[in-house]
């Protein structure tokens, strides 16, 4: 082999290896992002989940040859392909591949979930378009080109309206019943059979056509048709020689649904959950959430490590048969192993990234949300691959279209549209930078090894520069998978809003502990400590809770403003409490018999407000683990009610106390006015729960 061909092979193999890695760094959210958002995985699991079903996939289930001109983007003459030309599109296509990874490492620093896909389509047609000028031909079919732009809208809308009818269905009838629980036992295996059905069909159709191809071959099996769609002149009639949807899929599909089906059903028959109500729902629908990300990811692996070696498989063919092209290219074990452990590993660093904006950016996932999504996106998908469509259509685009699907089951409000935007942007600029850049490098390196030794080490050394600029405020790896030891899982924002709850509800009880003792008359001092400890642990939580809405970009269900006025709110309940045991501490209170006993009542109608409340938040939590369920506003709108009521029953009590204080306390007038001013502390606290609780109200009627 001569000196030129080898430093072509060496650097065509670092592009390769390079454009592997991309595809693990961004494309793994696509299996993994919604199952790390809905805390059904912590990011630790899913890293490691997605490494070994991308790697398995990638490796056991991938083709074993591939198309030379990847996506039928551009038609050639094989028969009367030149030398030159087959010199020229080997140029092309490593200059293809680098564009892409260049663009596709541009978008995982900024965490935008691009489409490899449609990445190395871009950096293909600009190919295209410099060989069309240098060997005066027709090479783009740009009617594929139309179909792939087409599929920018297509595929993300039907994505986004089956994820929101299977969330909607998942609502209707689960989540939305008087026991949920007992709900989802029976009807989760109902939904198991046609989410496993379809995931039948993609497992056979999708990631596993390479190896039914195989054993055809092998004369394992008759014909490859009986199992897979064929190309062209199909029917819809699965008994036909030439079934789009052949029966022997169609049944080992079944089977394998009613299997799933049926294990499911036997799991949840003695399950219990440790978790009640909606909490309790998504337990049980995280393992159908789980199973679906396993998929997807097998599914990826298989199918987009063509993208990261397809190209390269042609220029090792051209170089090891001199300078020969054919329409495929017979995929060595060692270039099949080069794209696997690639892709792997960036699945393993960088993929984390992307996994934050599709898992938590974009709106809030849930598992029961996070398997619509993932059931929309595979069921579009295996729809769009058909031969009968045959478009091109991205695993990205489909999956944060369902994800916005889901989302807006919540209310418009629940999507962060300036995020989608954002990501919409990346995907229509995703062809044209990819071309740009695949023109630049074609005519950089003239068709000339030589010329690559100078071009591509500049060109990575421009990406690294970048990334280097770019810095600040990122996440290391190191650093994102602490998070995950020990299988702990962030909290929702309202998971922790409802743990402030909790704090305030303790200082409230323990500021009756101090009113008790006080009206008892013994020594409070302990209980008095004890509250301000509590409203300082209040505190701290409240700073945590601002500080992570202010570093981390999440989609919460309201408004950042509006959840900071609630928690603010919410924090002033403890500021009253503590005030109250402050007071206790100042100066001996009125004592009076009668006065004490109305000030204990007042104390405890005080508490049962700030417990009320309370149930009132954990209700708001529940409500948004729910996908704001009709049954879940009703019990919030009834736990507000009763938040007022128990308020105007504390209104009472302190209207009685006064009264008696005032009408009583002449002969020690200053201790009677202490008392007073401890009894209008006490009703702050009482007001500062109906607030609080009020606050939710929109949510409610929104």
């Amino acid at each position: 082999m001569e000196p030129l061909t080898v430093i072509a092979l060496i650097f065509s193999l670092i592009v390769c290896a390079y454009m592997a890695w991309n595809i693990g760094a961004n494309d793994v959210a696509n299996a993994m992002g919604t199952s790390v958002g809905s805390r059904a995985l912590t990011l630790k699991q899913a890293v490691v989940l997605a490494a070994v079903f991308e790697f398995c996939g990638a490796f056991f289930a991938g083709d074993a040859v591939t198309d030379t001109v990847r996506k039928g983007i551009l038609v050639v003459d094989f028969d009367t392909a030149t030398l030159d030309f087959a010199n020229d599109l080997m140029f092309g296509f490593i200059a293809a591949m680098m564009a892409a990874a260049v663009w596709l490492t541009v978008a995982t620093r900024f965490g935008l979930p691009v489409s490899t896909t449609h990445s190395i389509i871009g950096g293909i047609i600009g190919v295209g378009l410099i060989l069309e000028v240098q060997h005066n031909t027709s090479l783009i079919d740009w009617f594929v080109v139309q179909k792939v732009v087409l599929s920018w809208i297509a595929s993300p809308l039907i994505g986004a309206i089956l994820a929101f009818i299977s969330f909607y269905i998942v609502r209707v009838t689960i989540l939305d019943a008087p026991d949920p629980i007992a709900r989802a036992k029976w009807i989760a295996p109902l939904l198991a059979l046609p989410t496993f059905f379809v995931l039948g069909l993609a497992l056979q159709f999708k990631a596993l056509k390479g190896f039914i191809s195989k054993l055809a071959a092998d004369g394992v099996i008759a014909d490859k048709y009986d199992w897979l769609p064929v190309k062209e002149n199909g029917s819809f009639n699965p008994l036909a020689d030439n079934a789009w949807f052949p029966i022997n899929s169609l049944l080992v599909a079944l089977v394998i649904g009613i299997i799933a089906s049926a294990i499911l059903a036997y799991v949840l028959r003695n399950f219990e959950s440790k978790r009640e109500g909606f909490q309790g729902v998504e337990r049980i629908f995280v393992w159908l959430q789980i199973i679906t990300a396993a998929y997807v990811a097998f599914a990826h692996g298989a199918n987009d490590r063509s993208n990261a070696i397809g190209p390269m498989a042609a220029v090792y063919q051209i170089i090891s048969s001199g300078g020969e092209l054919s329409a495929q290219a017979d995929i060595p074990l060692w270039l099949v192993l080069l794209g696997s452990a690639g892709i792997a590993i960036g699945v393993m660093t960088w993929g984390y990234r992307v996994m934050d904006t599709i898992g938590k950016k974009i709106t809030e996932i849930t598992p029961t949300r996070g398997f619509a999504a993932e059931f929309g996106a595979a069921t579009t998908i295996l729809f769009f691959s058909m031969p009968f469509l045959a478009v091109p259509v991205s695993t990205t685009h489909t999956l944060v279209g369902a994800v916005v699907g889901v989302g807006l089951a919540g209310g418009a409000k629940a999507v962060d549209f300036r995020v989608f935007g954002k990501i919409a942007a990346s995907w229509v600029a995703s062809v044209p930078v990819a071309a740009f850049g695949a023109i630049i490098l074609y005519i950089a390196t003239g068709s000339n090894a030589l010329n690559m030794i100078v071009v591509f080490p500049l060109a990575f050394l421009a990406v690294g520069y970048a990334i280097w600029k770019t810095r600040g405020g990122e996440i290391h790896v190191e650093e994102a998978l602490a998070g995950a030891v020990d299988g702990q899982m962030d909290p929702t924002v309202f998971e922790l809003f409802h743990a402030h709850a909790v704090v305030v509800e303790q200082t409230v009880e323990k500021m009756l502990t101090a009113v008790n003792l006080v009206a008892d008359g013994k020594d409070a001092s302990e209980a008095i400590q004890a509250t301000s400890a509590s409203e300082l642990e209040a505190d701290i939580l409240k700073a945590a809770i601002r500080e992570m809405i202010a570093n981390r970009e999440i989609k919460m269900l309201v408004a950042t403003d509006i959840f900071l006025h609630m928690l603010t709110r919410q924090d002033r309940i403890a500021d009253y409490a503590e005030n109250v045991a402050e007071q206790l501490s100042f100066r001996e209170i009125y004592q009076d018999k009668e006065a004490l006993i109305l000030l204990r009542e007042m104390a405890e109608a005080v508490n049962k407000t700030a417990a009320k409340y309370e149930d009132t938040v954990e209700c708001l939590r529940d409500l948004t683990l729910s996908g704001y369920t009709k049954s879940a506003r009703a019990e919030l709108a009834l736990l507000i009610k009763e938040v007022n009521e128990l308020e105007h029953l504390a209104d009472k009590a302190e209207h009685k106390a006064a009264g008696y204080v005032f009408s009583h306390g002449d002969d020690d007038a200053l201790a009677a006015i202490h008392m007073y001013r401890v009894l209008q502390r006490l009703d702050d606290v009482a007001n500062s729960c109906e607030k609080a609780a009020n606050a939710f109200l929109p949510m409610v009627y929104d």
